[in-house]
């Protein structure tokens, strides 16, 4: 099951996502599916229909957690050692966008990159969950893009502006609910070109742990999401790029970049 949130130009709604790539037909339902019990509406939408655009499938009213250096391969990369313990960070929910808004490269930075990532969206209120119990309170996954102004990262000493300025927070293309994500595929492109190609296989801590770990520091609410980390391979990004972020077994996240 596909759950995305979308927009005819009206108010958001939520629909079940039918169909295979091209030609998704989305069934409205009544709604949110995070906090009310839904059915069909009888609508039925094709997601190519013009006027149609799919948006974040969740806005966060609580928080986002971030996990940095997750990936072994990625610390590495970045001349950092894999944490002992989860680095945890938050990003605020205006920093959200959906699929197809562009991420828009802040004026104070020079270093932009990109971060493809599993995320997973809180279902029930969590707080000090065994990780054995921990995937109980989770809602689904959705794919997102962790973009990090590099530079303001290593000169502020906090990630709060690196990570957390407007558009820093792709999240889309829908939530898939009850997915087994121990081994998928990580990836990202940039114009088409591969950036990104890791296995959730590869974090040094994994999803039950992170929701386990997270909630002994605070409560989790619905529609909290959690970023589990990237894997290596993060780039640059520059004005008119197009960023592909990719999670086997949900979809892919496209954004392009612009400059203003």
């Amino acid at each position: 099951m596909r759950i995305a949130r979308f927009t005819t130009g009206g108010d958001p709604r939520f629909a079940l996502v039918e169909g295979e790539p091209g030609s998704e037909q989305l069934v409205v339902v009544t709604g949110d599916p995070l906090y009310t019990p839904t059915q069909p509406t009888g609508e039925r939408i094709a997601l190519a229909e013009d006027g149609v655009r799919l948006l974040a499938p969740v806005i966060p009213r609580s928080k986002i957690v971030g996990v940095g250096r997750n990936y072994a391969d990625h610390a590495a990369e970045k001349g950092n050692a894999v944490p002992t313990s989860p680095l945890l960070f938050f990003k605020p929910n205006t920093s959200v966008i959906g699929p197809d808004d562009p991420i828009v490269l802040p004026d104070w930075s020079e270093e932009v990159e990109h971060e493809a990532e599993l995320a997973v969206v809180i279902g029930k209120v969590t707080r000090n969950v065994a990780p054995e119990d921990a995937l109980g309170r989770v809602f689904g996954y959705t794919v997102a893009n962790d973009v990090s102004a590099r530079d303001a990262q290593r000169t502020d000493g906090q990630w709060a502006r690196a990570k957390g300025f407007d558009s820093a927070c792709p999240l889309g293309p829908w939530i898939v609910p009850g997915l087994d994500v121990d081994d998928l595929a990580v990836r990202a492109r940039v114009n088409g070109s591969p950036r990104q190609d890791g296995r959730t296989r590869d974090m040094v801590f994994d999803v039950p742990f992170l929701v386990s770990y997270i909630s002994e520091a605070f409560t989790l609410l619905p529609g909290d999401v959690i970023l589990t980390g990237t894997p290596a391979g993060v780039g640059p990004l520059v004005e008119r790029d197009v960023v592909e972020a990719e999670v086997e077994g949900i979809g892919v996240l496209r954004n392009p970049v612009i400059r203003r």
